[in-house]
């Protein structure tokens, strides 16, 4: 494989020709319009002479600003047959961290999506040193100013001259396999976006593990990409499907998903943990109404998947005819009509990764015959380190390293990083660079964590990890990954890096907390009067205690307040892949945190 990373879209349309490739619509009551592996191809070869008819040099960023769509795919695999650089650039992304990438990378030709992209684009426009065009996907954004902007679909249609295609072959001539394919930005939590540089040998090899990894995947499977192709996640994902002849939907927007998902009913989607999270408090939330009956029998469907999955299935292991007729039941009568209420009753393999999911949440799912498959990676490591094996997974662990990855653990129970899906560093950064790489060349995850067995367990986030005044480590993310799985938690912020105790900002449940309070007939006015009432307070207090019972003394939470207001990306909470931006949130709450100390 020692090839141009694009190659391979040549060989499946020779091979695939008619068959779908992929599936797009631009809003979900719009027809899902298909395109072939033949028109896939062509589309690619057209826009990759237009790159070089429009200047861009072997080697030169270019930038996708942009929902997930499937001209996206089009554009990547176009610069990578002529040596581009593709740069992808969140679509909710502000004009400052939009500047920012533009003039890191010195992009001179934009792609972008909607008419609220397009403007942000154009106010760069006017003043960027490098930025020189905008080529806008979405045709309905309209008019058009300047003559440095036009329609992708006008781009399509120019005729590319003899010489196009000489200097498309010789740049296939001049290919290096270090060439970097993609230069994907960090989500900034601790600091400014830094430009993780991908090549195409990283994006190679990162086929070729998961083909000897991932047995179970078939050409004859649908995969529905719902994140962004943005995340080195989706990306990587949406890449193997192509490689492996998946036909892939694409999800346009993140709201549209509920409905997509029961029209597509995938074999396959990516998602984080915050989907999942979601998900349990619509579960749990239904569950809640279920008279004492039927609540009880949904307890002992879940005892008889939990044995059925757990003691049998997950170690290849036949059960008696008396549990498989149990679980049968459990199944036909609950858990089945979860999975088609969801969309998610084709699933062969549902990927999860990006943050830390709950083991609680992890067993709660798989008892349910859910195939979750939890994993762990970086952008730097072009996606998957380690994943649930399907035979012999283990909860409470990241599963298995992936074949040819090296992992070993370093001073401060560090996790290190080596091989050929590894990033060569960052762009433009040599002080970022020598931070992240031992002497040996070793890539400083910033993660600790130690191996059991052959299963990596992940501990603690190093950057993340609060010391409390009295000296004491605690791991933020894994207090409120255990919280937010409350039906009466939505999110949750934990405060405490040199305090004398640990507090928390918790946005509640809205829905929850009004049916809670029309129960016990609890007065209020509006949502900040209910949040004010000490009966509330009390029972988020009481959630709090009964899920830190098995936690260590200087983990528990002392104090807390309440906030109606969500945390968002549009507001810098949360970085573009929903992570907690802390610094924010801190400097935002500054006078609430304050007032609990």
């Amino acid at each position: 494989m020692n090839s141009n990373f694009s190659q391979f879209i040549a060989n499946q349309s020779l091979k695939y020709k008619d068959k779908t490739a992929l599936n797009h619509r631009y809003h979900v009551h719009a027809h899902w319009e298909r395109i072939t592996w033949t028109d896939f191809a062509k589309k690619i070869h057209s826009t990759a002479q237009a790159l070089i008819e429009l200047g861009v040099q072997a080697q030169q960023c270019i930038g996708q600003f942009s929902q997930n769509k499937a001209e996206n795919l089009v554009v990547d695999f176009a610069a990578y047959s002529c040596r581009d650089i593709v740069v992808p650039i969140y679509p909710t992304s502000t004009l400052t961290e939009l500047k920012f990438i533009i003039e890191n990378a010195e992009i001179e030709i934009l792609f972008v999506g909607n008419k609220e992209q397009y403007q942000l684009a154009q106010t760069v426009l006017k003043d960027s040193k490098f930025l020189k065009k905008i080529i806008v996907f979405d045709t309905d954004v309209r008019p058009l100013s300047g003559e440095n902007i036009q329609y992708y679909s006008d781009l399509e249609l120019t005729k590319a001259q003899k010489s196009i295609q000489e200097e498309l072959d010789q740049r296939e001539k001049d290919f290096q396999i270090n060439d970097i394919a993609c230069i994907l930005y960090t989500s900034g939590t601790s600091g400014i976006s830094k430009g993780v540089q991908i090549s195409h040998e990283n994006l190679l090899e990162a086929m070729r593990i998961h083909d000897i990894r991932l047995t179970l995947i078939s050409d004859k499977d649908r995969s529905l990409a719902y994140l962004p192709l943005t995340h080195i996640f989706e990306r990587s994902w949406s890449y193997f499907c192509l490689f492996k002849g998946v036909e892939i939907f694409i999800n346009h927007l993140p709201g549209e998903i509920k409905d997509t998902l029961l029209e597509v009913k995938p074999n396959y989607i990516c998602t984080v943990p915050r989907f999942w999270e979601k998900v349990y408090e619509i579960i749990t939330h239904e569950i809640s109404h279920f008279s004492p009956i039927k609540q009880g029998f949904f307890t002992w469907a879940l005892a008889i998947g939990q044995k059925y999955n757990f003691e049998y299935e997950r170690i290849a292991r036949k059960a008696d005819w008396k549990l498989q007729l149990k679980y049968f039941i459990a199944d036909k009568l609950i858990f089945s009509k979860i999975k088609h209420k969801l969309g998610i009753h084709n699933a062969k393999m549902l990927p999860i990764a990006g943050a830390r999911l709950s083991d609680e949440l992890i067993e709660f799912f798989m008892c349910m015959g859910i195939p979750i498959i939890y994993g762990y990676g970086l952008t730097e490591s072009t996606a998957t380190v380690c994943c649930f094996d399907r035979i012999g997974y283990k909860i409470g662990t990241l599963g298995s390293c992936m074949p040819d990855v090296n992992v070993k653990i370093g001073p401060n129970s560090e996790i290190l990083l080596k091989g050929k899906t590894i990033t060569s560093g960052y762009y433009k950064n040599e002080q970022a660079n020598q931070e992240a790489f031992t002497k040996d060349g070793w890539f400083k995850t910033g993660d600790a964590g130690h191996f059991e067995g052959h299963n990596l367990i992940l501990t603690d986030r190093i950057k993340d990890l609060y010391k409390t005044s009295n000296g004491k480590f605690i791991a933020p993310q894994k207090i409120e990954a255990i919280l937010t799985m409350d039906r009466y938690i939505d999110q949750i912020a934990v405060i405490g890096d040199d305090r004398n105790y640990i507090t928390a900002l918790i946005v509640p449940v809205m829905n929850e907390i009004i049916e809670y309070a029309k129960k016990h007939k609890i007065v209020y006015e509006n949502a900040d009067d209910l949040l004010k009432s000490q009966a509330i307070y009390e029972l988020i207090d009481e959630r709090i205690k009964f899920h830190q019972k098995d936690m260590v003394q200087y983990e528990h939470i002392r104090r807390f307040a309440l906030i109606p207001q969500q945390f968002s990306i549009e507001t810098g909470e949360l970085t573009n892949t929903l992570k907690v931006r802390r610094a924010v949130i801190m400097q935002k709450y500054k006078y609430l945190i304050e007032s609990m100390y």
